[in-house]
């Protein structure tokens, strides 16, 4: 019974020399024969069938569909291909046994380090323990032109430290190894030399090993670079715990250009890196300006924990995530601000920092199914007064975020890819713009910016991200976008007594960044809460505690 011929596709213009499941095939050709030769090597049963779909001469008639059709490769075309899979197989076969050769000479190599001990020398003076966010000067770390200062090759003695952490990178020199060791408060450059390097232990040196490092603090000599300009000088080191090496290893897994859905599979690995600790450090101070900005506030605010777990929604039912409570229907709280409200009689002006989920199937930076929602309602005021608190608290909490001086170096470094201005991250100017939304409706068309169907907008249009974010780069500072129509907003939200079409509510729009707080007034009268749930078709029963504080 004859074999059947299988038949292996080359498109010199579109193809791509790639091995995945389809490749080579019409749909997925290669571009080389070569390729094509490597991964379905010459046979009885492979024909190898070219064309140029580009490039190639078109037919006897002037045809340009003849570059369309697949012919069998030309004989001078596999002998070429063949002489270069031939010389592909020899290079392949040497690499193969230079590897083989390398790697019974790393054994031996390695046999022998284990053979290389180091030990404490307990006649050092006793390291001090070290943070490695704790500078040189905070642990007697030694200046130049000090008495009794040592020279140690152009370096500085001083301390004797124990650090503790986890290797960032490593680079190996003749003689030396240079580790950058994290702890998660810092970074600090530590040096093996001489026996240190010969270990066992030295020679297993993974991304990731934990280990606990004794040596001299010096300052970093003239002309070379490290964290802070310091470096510790090994005199004995210890693994505390090997991270796995070879395929296993963080680097072979998770490489610098993966793929962002790798990346959010290993995000536990994904956050020991720069970036995203980063982004976390500065999150952190973040929320720490928020609470010290509203215990400094007048009269300050206090702090409380509303529940996750509700059976009422406060943004819309579309995007509750419901499940089943002891029997009962429930959601996961999309606002805690109906919460906050019952806190008013008795703790004053209050703010929570939770979670809060939306059931939004959107891939945009403002799609989020869960995200830290930071609060607050106060008591006694008027919408004036509103707006000036809000002002306070942005510019109040920039300022104690940019107070820290570490988290202020990181800021730009986080965002040098975006090519923003210096001025960006400066505290705004106060006051901010106000404008009315009505205003904002006639500034769009008059700059003939559209809504997303292309159309000019109107009056109770929900103005679409895109608009609203152009037009605050526009004019270039935070604006108070204000007085939104009753349609379009919350039902809890109060009207205007001066023009009952609109709410007393506000966005806070940033340049570069979009909105970035909503606020309103809340309606106080039982009745027109009432006509606001009927409005939005709300059942009030689940909300028995929320319209009993009208009464």
């Amino acid at each position: 019974m004859a074999s059947e011929v299988k038949n292996i596709y080359i498109d010199e213009d579109t193809g791509k020399d790639e091995n995945s499941a389809d490749s080579g095939t019409s749909e997925k050709p290669y571009s080389t024969l070569l390729y094509a030769h490597i991964q379905h090597p010459p046979s009885k049963e492979i024909q190898y069938l070219q064309r140029k779909s580009q490039t190639g001469p078109v037919g006897e008639n002037g045809d340009p569909a003849a570059r369309l059709e697949w012919k069998p490769a030309t004989k001078s075309a596999l002998k070429k291909a063949a002489n270069l899979y031939e010389q592909h197989k020899k290079k392949e076969a040497k690499s193969h046994e230079l590897a083989l050769r390398e790697k019974e000479q790393r054994a031996v190599v390695l046999e022998e380090a284990k053979k290389v001990q180091i030990s404490l020398d307990e006649s050092l003076p006793k390291p001090v323990l070290l943070h490695l966010d704790q500078k040189g000067p905070e642990i007697g770390l030694k200046k130049a032109g000090q008495e009794g200062v040592d020279q140690l090759e152009g370096s500085q003695r001083g301390t004797r430290v124990v650090v503790r952490g986890r290797i960032h990178r490593f680079r190996v020199q003749k003689g030396l190894i240079f580790i950058t060791l994290t702890d998660g408060y810092g970074y600090l450059q530590c040096v093996l030399t001489g026996k240190l390097t010969q270990t066992y232990d030295a020679l297993m040196l993974t991304q990731g090993t934990s280990m606990e490092i004794y040596g001299e603090l010096c300052e970093v000599p003239e002309g070379k670079h490290a964290p802070d300009n310091r470096e510790l000088q090994a005199d004995y080191y210890k693994i505390i715990g090997r991270a796995v090496g070879d395929k296993d290893a963080m680097t072979t897994r998770l490489a610098p250009d993966a793929e962002q859905q790798t990346q959010l599979d290993l995000r536990h690995l994904m956050l020991r890196g720069e970036t995203a600790s980063n982004v976390l450090k500065v999150r952190a101070a973040v929320l720490r300006a928020f609470r010290k900005t509203f215990q400094e506030m007048t009269p300050r605010c206090t702090e409380v924990t509303p529940p996750s777990m509700v059976q009422t929604q406060v943004e819309g039912g579309a995007t509750l995530f419901s499940f089943n409570y002891y029997g009962e229907m429930a959601y996961l709280t999309q606002s805690s601000q109906l919460y906050l409200e019952t806190c008013l009689p008795s703790l004053g002006n209050v703010f929570c920092v939770a979670p809060s989920f939306r059931a939004e199937k959107s891939l945009t930076r403002r799609h989020l199914s869960e995200y830290t929602h930071i609060e607050g309602e106060l008591d006694f005021i008027t919408f004036e007064d509103l707006l000036v608190h809000l002002e306070e608290l942005i510019c109040k909490v920039i300022e104690h975020t940019l107070e820290d001086e570490e988290v202020a170096k990181v800021i730009p470094v986080l965002n040098s890819e975006l090519e923003i201005e210096a001025n960006r991250f400066k505290v705004p100017t106060r006051p901010f713009l106000r404008m009315r939304y009505s205003d904002a409706i006639e500034w769009l068309n008059k700059e003939d910016i559209k809504t997303d169907e292309g159309l000019p907008h109107v009056f109770g249009d929900d103005i679409a991200e895109a608009a609203e974010r152009k037009m605050t780069d526009i004019i270039g500072r935070p604006i108070f976008l204000t007085h939104f129509p009753v349609e379009i907003k919350a039902f809890y939200m109060k009207k205007d007594a001066a023009d009952p079409r609109v709410t007393e509510s506000v966005d806070v729009l940033m340049p570069g960044v979009g909105e970035i707080v909503g606020g309103s007034m809340r309606i106080d009268d039982y009745e027109e809460l009432l006509a606001g749930y009927k409005r939005e078709g709300i059942d009030p029963t689940p909300y028995y505690w929320y319209t009993d504080q009208r009464r």
